[in-house]
């Protein structure tokens, strides 16, 4: 071969290196810039995950302070029930004695009185079965009491 020939192999395998080593680099700062492009990608969403899960965190302790605070309002109103009904039962006990008083009759007498929540038991004794009926003729027109139920009569014979 003549020289300038073997010259111009040898210049371009030079070149051919050259270009080899640059497509290379290349290849590598462009491997470089897509694994930072990706890297930076993904800090950024564990970032991103990070600040969501403080504020899922955030909002289960609201959550859970939302339930102790309905738990609260539920036993607070349970309480205010009670005292309702308590405060609407308060006047119901004077209408009741007030209601025995009128309905007895002569000759009537009430030896017990029991209440069982809206049941109410009496004893007593009287002179006649004519008053027990009257007395529960009473009771059956008051206003304060209803179904009046008569479950027991005995007889007995006054002591001398």
């Amino acid at each position: 071969l003549l020289p300038w020939r073997a010259e111009r192999r040898k210049q371009r395998q030079r070149e051919f290196g050259v270009m080899l080593g640059m497509a290379a680099l290349g290849g590598l700062l462009l491997s470089l810039l897509i694994w930072f492009y990706y890297d930076m990608q993904v800090s950024g969403q564990q970032e991103r995950n990070a600040y969501l899960q403080t504020e899922i965190e955030k909002v289960k302790k609201q959550n859970e302070e939302i339930k102790r605070l309905d738990e609260q309002k539920s036993r607070l109103l349970a309480r205010k029930a009670v005292i309702e009904q308590l405060q609407a039962k308060r006047s119901q006990m004077v209408h009741l004695f007030d209601a025995l008083v009128r309905t007895i009759p002569d000759g009537v007498v009430l030896t017990s009185l029991k209440q069982d929540g809206d049941m109410l038991t009496l004893e007593g004794r009287t002179q006649s079965n004519a008053r027990v009926s009257a007395y529960m003729r009473n009771l059956d027109v008051s206003g304060w009491m209803t179904n009046p139920e008569l479950s027991i009569i005995e007889a007995s014979n006054p002591e001398k």
